[in-house]
């Protein structure tokens, strides 16, 4: 199996973080490959700043889509999603719904700890489009700046843990996700200082990707994540119109 995962922020230092921690979670015979954004943000943080990696991701995507079995969306907030699921005909997976997916199976409430207040909103917007707003217990976050995306987790180790303890004892999260490509791989390490189970993004992406795939469950010849039609266009990418005009195999 091989599997395309993509840093859609533009930091080379958190596609080390994501690219470390996917191939600790993945199987032995997996092949991750790792991609980063061309354009866009270090780091996204708001809806516009997802707005733009969006695009970012489909021509990657549309680039590498035909050499790999599956594609892991590697940003908290699945930029781009569902409307990437459209694009091919192989799994793609955002590491929010893996992550939320994998919480709901371990527990009645989840709580988010992320590193940004002004992710927050977002966020919780994000749970309630998949359906778990009332499996929300709360999202928590840093509240001092960053400096720089790649050491988060060496800057506020401490801070994190506090949180996730936080979430436990006062909102009574029954699993804590740590949200975000920069905490990639931090669930290892404080997992056992935390009370409930802890899930990566990351992790959990590529599990529920490597699980896609090998399920062979078919693929969107109809209905609302099916390619969309053919129509005129103007400006797009020889690689993306190749893969729009690409029609699944029945």
């Amino acid at each position: 199996m091989k599997l395309l995962v993509i840093n859609p922020n533009t930091s080379e230092s958190v596609s080390d973080l994501i690219r470390s921690e996917a191939r600790r979670a993945a199987y032995g015979d997996t092949e991750i490959v790792v991609r980063t954004a061309p354009y866009g943000v270090e780091y996204i943080e708001t809806r516009f700043e997802s707005l733009i990696a969006a695009g970012a991701i489909a021509q990657l995507i549309a680039e590498d889509h035909a050499d790999v079995d599956g594609i892991v969306i590697a940003a908290f907030g699945d930029p781009g999603l569902p409307a990437l699921k459209e694009l091919v005909d192989i799994p793609v997976v955002g590491i929010t719904e893996a992550a939320l997916c994998t919480a709901v199976l371990q527990g009645t409430r989840f709580s988010i700890v992320a590193i940004s207040n002004r992710i927050q909103a977002w966020y919780r917007e994000c749970v309630g489009t998949y359906g778990l707003g009332s499996r929300l217990a709360s999202i928590r976050s840093l509240e001092d700046p960053l400096n720089d995306i790649g050491t988060v987790q060496d800057d506020f180790s401490d801070p994190l843990l506090r949180l996730a303890n936080k979430v436990v004892d006062e909102d009574a999260a029954d699993v804590v996700i740590l949200a975000g490509a920069p905490l990639a791989g931090l669930a290892r390490s404080l997992g056992g200082r935390i009370p409930v189970p802890v899930v990566d993004g990351i992790s959990a992406g590529v599990k529920q990707c490597e699980a896609l795939v090998a399920l062979t469950t078919g693929t969107h010849q109809k209905g609302s994540l099916s390619r969309p039609p053919q129509k005129n266009n103007i400006g797009l990418s020889p690689e993306i119109l190749r893969a729009l005009n690409t029609r699944p195999q029945r």
